[in-house]
């Protein structure tokens, strides 16, 4: 099902997909873009299927694509339109699993997002967030001092060709101690053709996304990421 939000005389138009895993809230926290981007003068499209991907004339209108989808299977079709959209110019963002876990076995998908998670800690985490200092100017990290969040600490694989914004020292995990300080990237893009990539780690629940520098984050990564 595709639900129209918003039409009007908006010059740029926004492509939510929303699903997956139920334990991301993908209802909630989509709704909570979907409606910040409709507040931006997007014309914003909501999805509930993959098969929004096989819509070459959909994708080829779409400025911007936000993806809400962790876990699950994505068929080879529905990837090849996915990044052939992207590699055209349309822009990608989105947050935590749903963007970097999602479609374990599709590594096409991560080749373009650029960072998969492969573990956190099973309780929840207390750290800290900061920009890099020389990125600390970019526009989606100006102003934003070091803050901290009590959620999920992602463990990722990552591509070292992306460009990394923010990042946090890896917390101390009873079940695997050597990774204890580790320098993780939290917030990172990527230009994938002609299209931009924005994503950030953090975004378990909508608790997350209400902390107010992961929520400028998101904005403007959803701004910078837009065609």
């Amino acid at each position: 099902m595709t639900e129209h939000v918003h039409q009007g005389s908006a010059t740029k138009r926004a492509l939510v997909v929303r699903g997956g895993w139920d334990g991301h809230v993908p209802v909630p926290a989509s709704d909570r873009y979907a409606a910040a981007l409709k507040d931006d003068g997007y014309d914003v499209t909501v999805s509930d299927t993959l098969d929004s991907y096989l819509e070459e004339d959909l994708l080829a209108a779409t400025d911007l694509i936000v993806q809400c989808w962790t876990m699950g299977q994505i068929s080879g079709e529905q990837t090849t339109g996915l990044l052939r959209a992207v590699r055209a110019g349309t822009g990608f963002a989105g947050w935590h699993g749903g963007v970097i876990d999602a479609f374990r076995g599709e590594t096409r998908y991560q080749l373009m997002t650029g960072g998969q998670f492969v573990h956190h800690p099973r309780e929840f985490t207390t750290y800290e967030v900061h920009a890099r200092p020389e990125r600390a100017d970019h526009p989606i990290m100006a102003g934003i001092a070091p803050f901290t969040v009590t959620t999920e600490q992602y463990y990722l694989h990552m591509d070292p060709a992306v460009e990394v914004l923010a990042v946090t020292d890896y917390a101390e995990d009873p079940d695997h101690p050597e990774l204890a300080g580790v320098v993780m990237p939290v917030t990172w893009t990527r230009q994938w053709g002609a299209g931009r990539v924005f994503v950030t780690a953090v975004g378990h629940r909508v608790a997350d996304l209400e902390v107010p520098e992961v929520d400028e984050m998101i904005r403007r990564g959803m701004a910078w990421a837009t065609r």
